[in-house]
């Protein structure tokens, strides 16, 4: 199992992540609503940090082409996307920006799963979410039982360490943020706390 760090802003924390080859680090780049958010003179200023064997992802919510512009300058490995994209939109922003893509599904009810079938052919990494983008909610992830597809699947939505262990079999990678937060601040601990559940659960399976 995979782990993406989400809403790092400060070098500490991505130090941290870099040096525990950590998957993916990500950075809430144009959504101010979210106390993750991050300008853009500091999204330059911290992913020009040596990000080792880890993958950065810039997420983005329903941004504009300058933007996208503006973003895809930075050392980006990603966009993560929310927004209605459908599929020749996203070879596009990956044709011009030269960047990866998760597409992001963001899950009410257990209809809205079945939405990556509009976004899979054109993305490297599907990431079914919540619907509360800045809130941190709860969904039921047995819904991804219905799922079959080839490319890599990410879960988020309230994730925390006591829920891992039943994701094994539902996603490769788990997307995490506030459950590694202590007063809305990232928590080296935290973040190391869950790399050990990881691996021991990976080491079970």
């Amino acid at each position: 199992m995979k782990l993406k760090v989400c809403g790092l802003s400060n070098p500490i924390e991505i130090e941290t992540c870099v040096s525990l080859n950590i998957n993916y680090c990500g950075f809430i780049l144009n959504y101010p609503k979210s106390h993750r958010h991050i300008s853009f003179d500091k999204a330059r200023e911290l992913t020009k940090i040596n990000k080792g064997n880890s993958k950065y992802v810039g997420v983005l919510v329903e941004p504009t082409i300058e933007q996208l512009n503006q973003f895809s300058e930075l050392n980006f490995d990603y966009f993560q996307l929310y927004g209605n994209f459908h599929t020749d939109e996203l070879m596009s922003i990956k044709d011009k920006f030269k960047k990866k893509i998760i597409s992001s599904i963001q899950v009410k009810k257990k209809n809205d799963i079945k939405s990556y079938k509009l976004v899979e052919s054109n993305s490297d990494i599907i990431l079914w979410d919540s619907s509360g983008y800045e809130e941190s909610l709860s969904w039921d992830y047995n819904w991804l039982k219905t799922v079959s597809t080839k490319v890599e699947k990410m879960v988020a939505g309230n994730i925390t360490i006591d829920k891992i262990k039943n994701l094994v079999n539902l996603a490769d990678t788990i997307d995490v943020s506030g459950a590694l937060e202590t007063n809305k601040v990232k928590d080296i601990n935290k973040i190391k706390e869950i790399i050990a559940e990881i691996k021991k659960i990976s080491h079970e399976n």
